[in-house]
């Protein structure tokens, strides 16, 4: 369900972008979000005193989770189309496993190694399209999604470490308040040039729904998860992510989608049933 959610917002940030610079977006949304969690968490909860080290784990979890995430995902998103976006994501689950593997100790299997191989052949694959075309700016996009699928998969490792100990809504609220003050400096100096009177509605609707939506269910329910399964089966089920967003950009954004991108999209969705299949151990 949190990927699912996930997966919804590559469609709604490729529309927040055309009205909103990358940092003010984020700003709001994460003031939207904090807005709406402290309060919740400081009734159902109180104030929670962590150790330094979880405090740490939840602040990387915001750094590279929250902040690098939605800075290379956005500024991708200017740069490509939804659907690549959409489909790139489909690694998520082989570099969650991998980084699994070093991290975390989880067991390296066959079928993971060849399900990331499988990841890696799909995602150039899908590249191909760019290359073709000699179109630098659809790749170099692809690139800084990509980058953000590697904070994303550190997100749910950091997150796993210190999910039997931190409740999910302390989490939540935490990496949501983490995530408002990264982004303030920056969103400071976009907004001065701004026009904050030029922005509808349904713009700000949208702001409304990455807080609420994306920002607060979908943080909950991921920590929710990972306090039950490893990180690797986490990972696997992101698999719902590209395809909610592929999906939601054929529909909305009008997208269309390519052979290539099929192939590309064909290669992942293997490496995904390779990697959700037991297989014994290497080495």
């Amino acid at each position: 369900m949190a990927m699912t959610i996930v997966g919804s917002s590559i469609v709604a940030g490729k529309i927040i972008i055309q009205s909103f610079p990358v940092f003010l977006a984020n700003e709001l949304r994460f003031l939207v979000a904090s807005a709406a969690l402290v309060p919740l968490w400081m009734k159902v909860e109180g104030f929670s005193v962590l150790d330094r080290k979880d405090y740490l784990s939840i602040f990387l979890q915001a750094l590279f989770g929250v902040f690098l995430f939605n800075l290379l995902m956005l500024s991708g998103l200017s740069q490509t189309s939804a659907i690549e976006a959409g489909i790139i994501t489909s690694t998520l689950p082989a570099c969650t496993a991998i980084l699994s593997v070093f991290l975390l100790k989880e067991n390296f299997t066959r079928n993971i190694g060849l399900g990331v191989l499988m990841a890696v052949f799909g995602t150039v694959l899908i590249n191909i399209t760019s290359i073709s075309t000699i179109d630098l700016t659809s790749l170099a996009g692809n690139l800084l999604i990509l980058g953000a699928i590697c904070c994303e998969s550190l997100f749910i490792i950091l997150g796993k470490s210190h999910s039997k100990r931190v409740s999910a809504l302390t989490v939540a609220t935490m990496v949501s308040c983490f995530g408002a003050v990264l982004f303030f400096p920056f969103a400071i100096a976009e907004s001065r040039s701004f026009a904050f009177k030029e922005v509808t509605f349904a713009e700000w609707g949208l702001v409304i729904y990455f807080g609420i939506i994306v920002t607060v269910l979908a943080f909950i329910l991921m920590q929710q998860g990972l306090a039950r399964i490893s990180a690797t089966s986490v990972g696997i089920l992101t698999s719902f992510l590209p395809i909610s967003s592929i999906m939601l950009s054929s529909l909305f954004l009008d997208e269309k989608i390519s052979f290539l991108q099929c192939g590309g999209f064909v290669f992942i969705l293997g490496a995904l049933y390779l990697l959700s299949k037991p297989s014994t151990q290497i080495g």
